[in-house]
């Protein structure tokens, strides 16, 4: 069985496809674990994040994470035994296998329905039939399973769909990995949700994910966010954070009372 510090004794490879997608040339080209048994088992037993689907060979759609990003970001979670968990963005069923096997009772949504039925069959396989996973748009969380504890996105955010706060009990936590729109290095962010309805928290170390279907950023994005980070004197990431109320959300730094942009 492979296992990884940080995480529970889960065996990736039950959740990761037979046919993973590797660079080559500057191209993804397929890898098969049929044809190539070896390479495969070395890809998916090491700490990389693994291409899963690919657009046009160039573009990864989805992806088995790295699994000492995964730890850190469960870590982020402070979780408990017992707790409800709203994943974002099931994948493989890697994440979600995680989570219940550290005592969490898990609802993951995967916006692929070829994704989310691969990762039912992978969790029944693997001992987690009991994880629920709902084909559809993360973004709107899975309201008629709430309220709950925790909400961990697998994908990046540039703005916190509020549906995950109202879903949210208070004093649970949010955490997303962030869209370079302030900081080049795509930090995580960790919420906490208030009684009145808001949410609140900082950045913490860097993390690099997909974005969400429905915020994805142009190529340009990246480049503007370097030269306004540089303008700005290339604070941390964990100078910065973020508020989220029914309003809107605003980023700011070092204080709430400063925001960004």
């Amino acid at each position: 069985m492979s296992e990884f510090s940080g995480l529970p004794p889960v065996d990736r490879r039950l959740f990761v496809p037979e046919t993973v997608w590797v660079v080559r040339d500057g191209r993804f080209v397929e890898l098969s674990r049929t044809d190539a048994p070896e390479e495969w088992e070395k890809l998916v037993t090491s700490d990389e994040a693994i291409a899963t689907q690919v657009k046009d060979r160039m573009w990864p759609m989805s992806s088995s994470s790295a699994p000492s990003v995964m730890a850190q970001m469960i870590t982020a979670l402070q979780l408990k035994a017992g707790m409800r968990v709203l994943e974002v963005g099931t994948g493989t069923g890697y994440n979600a296998a995680c989570l219940a096997a550290l005592g969490a009772e898990v609802v993951s949504v995967e916006i692929e329905r070829a994704a989310a039925d691969h990762a039912r069959r992978a969790l029944r396989a693997a001992g987690h039939p009991d994880v629920v996973v709902i084909t559809g748009d993360g973004e709107r969380g899975a309201p008629s399973h709430a309220p709950f504890a925790r909400v961990l996105a697998t994908a990046a955010a540039h703005t916190v769909p509020y549906a995950w706060i109202e879903q949210t009990e208070a004093g649970g936590l949010i955490v997303v990995p962030w869209a370079a729109t302030f900081h080049p290095a795509g930090p995580l962010a960790v919420l906490a949700v208030r009684a009145d309805g808001s949410a609140e928290g900082r950045f913490t170390a860097p993390v690099r994910f997909m974005p969400l279907r429905g915020q994805r950023l142009p190529q340009t994005a990246l480049q503007e966010t370097e030269e306004r980070w540089a303008a700005a004197g290339k604070p941390e990431a964990s100078r910065f954070g973020v508020t989220v109320t029914p309003a809107g959300q605003r980023i700011w730094l070092d204080s709430p009372d400063n925001p960004v942009g």
